[in-house]
């Protein structure tokens, strides 16, 4: 079987083996769009329902909100909802109770739906240092002992 005989033999291995493709895993995307109006809620559904992968679509005219489910990247929804006209940008808000100063610059919102502020990635804002989460527990209702402290 000589060298070209080897070559040929793994040339037609290699190229049998499919290559596999990423899987993609279900997500879920949310937008924050400015909707007027039942028509401007009617245009954002057509629109994120056109992107390729897109299961469902819910539409929030209260939050302001858009929410894409499916086999979907955050850009294309991104600018799928763009192409709209309207302002938008990826969902920005977090629950109260993920972040651990909600009233610190650049986290208060008031804008903001109820129960709701900005995310952050600081974490002077997002976390308590030791001593903050120190005194948060002595004075905590859940703490047995805290009525002696006072």
């Amino acid at each position: 079987m000589g060298v070209s005989g080897t070559l040929e033999y793994l040339s037609e291995v290699l190229s049998s083996v499919k290559k596999s493709k990423k899987k993609k895993h279900i997500a879920t995307v949310a937008v924050k769009i400015r909707m007027d109006c039942e028509g401007c809620a009617r245009k954002v559904k057509n629109a994120l329902s056109g992107v390729k992968g897109a299961k469902s679509v819910e539409v929030d005219l209260k939050q302001q909100k858009a929410t894409v489910t499916g086999f979907v990247e955050p850009k294309k929804v991104l600018k799928a909802a763009q192409a709209t006209g309207k302002k938008c940008e990826l969902w920005p808000y977090v629950p109260y109770s993920m972040v651990a100063h909600p009233y610190a610059t650049g986290v208060y919102d008031k804008k903001a739906p109820p129960n709701f502020v900005r995310a952050t990635t600081d974490p002077a804002v997002a976390h308590l240092n030791p001593v903050e989460e120190q005194y948060s527990l002595m004075f905590s209702d859940e703490n047995p002992n805290a009525c002696n402290i006072m």
